[in-house]
């Protein structure tokens, strides 16, 4: 799904959740724009922890394997 199309679902959800009220569109827009980055963010910053450890990790077993070799 696109990032656009993504934060007008939760628009539309903000619009529902609100009763449909009218006249609201624009704050609706904006707090998913909010809510929709943020859920980008803590994701990327996620699957960033993760592939750090996971270089961390593999740094870690080719200092291993070059110690067992010398």
């Amino acid at each position: 799904m696109s990032l656009h199309n993504e934060i007008a679902k939760v628009a539309h959800e903000l619009y529902e959740k609100s009763g449909h009220a009218h006249g609201r569109e624009l704050e609706n827009w904006l707090k998913a724009e909010r809510l929709v980055n943020e859920r980008h963010h803590a994701v990327n910053a996620s699957s960033l922890s993760v592939a750090k450890k996971a270089a961390r990790k593999n740094s870690g077993l080719k200092n291993v394997k070059s110690a067992r070799s010398a």
